[in-house]
């Protein structure tokens, strides 16, 4: 039974059922842990995107894995579409800034998911390292791919058309609000980082720790976003 069970997750058949499924599983002592509310709530609310992508998406052992690779960079686009247009739309009918749009409704949009994905690789980690690793790699993908290669190619396309001159100085954008934004995301960041290291020193992990410890250090992570979020809005409205 168990053989056909590995058989079927394997297969596309199989992992649209699994996608589908949401029932008690066991924990570490061999106890059945009942769903909670928001693991099902979670399950039902994403069903939808979670049946999309397993059925776009084959198996990842298909051809060495590439056709998985390729299927799943390919829905993450239509994803981050589908989300940037939602947001520019509720901006728009809300009167937000585009600026307040991108750092509120975009980047929650595209970030949830890394954050979901990288408290999977901690609870099922021994270390942080993969949760930690995930969320940078991640983001580093989203600027240096996602902002760096479209912006590279529009520079050499339009340079090779309008060549460079006093009058023309190329393609560029102006900065606007960002330099007072990237001087409070560093500092914030630093914060973070900072608190990161106490943690190692005073709970002995970057992660995990006492319920109480766990519940601070959220919310005070969390503030941090929402400074640089009302800050960065203040600055942009000011203008």
């Amino acid at each position: 039974m168990k053989k056909i069970e590995e058989e079927e997750e394997i297969t596309w058949k199989g992992q649209i059922i699994n996608a589908c499924m949401c029932h008690p599983t066991k924990n570490e002592d061999g106890d059945i842990e009942d769903v909670e509310a928001m693991t099902a709530f979670i399950h039902f609310a994403s069903i939808f995107w979670k049946l999309v992508y397993f059925v776009t998406c084959p198996p990842p052992h298909y051809m060495g894995g590439w056709a998985c690779f390729i299927c799943s960079l390919s829905m993450i686009g239509v994803a981050t579409k589908v989300v940037a247009e939602f947001a520019n739309l509720t901006g728009c009918t809300w009167g937000l800034k585009p600026t307040v749009t991108a750092i509120t409704f975009v980047a929650l949009g595209t970030s949830l998911p890394d954050t979901f994905a990288s408290m999977s690789a901690a609870v099922g980690d021994k270390y942080a390292d993969p949760a930690l690793g995930n969320v940078t790699g991640s983001n580093a993908v989203n600027v240096f791919l996602g902002l760096g290669l479209p912006w590279l190619v529009a520079c050499m396309w339009e340079s090779s058309y309008y060549p460079t001159t006093f009058e023309h100085p190329g393609y560029y954008t102006e900065a606007g609000s960002l330099g007072f934004s990237v001087i409070v995301f560093t500092i914030l960041a630093v914060t973070c980082i900072l608190f990161i290291i106490a943690r190692r020193f005073i709970v002995g992990g970057e992660l995990g720790g006492t319920k109480f410890g766990r519940t601070w250090s959220c919310v005070f992570l969390c503030s941090l976003w929402v400074v640089y979020v009302v800050l960065s809005s203040l600055q942009a409205y000011s203008e």
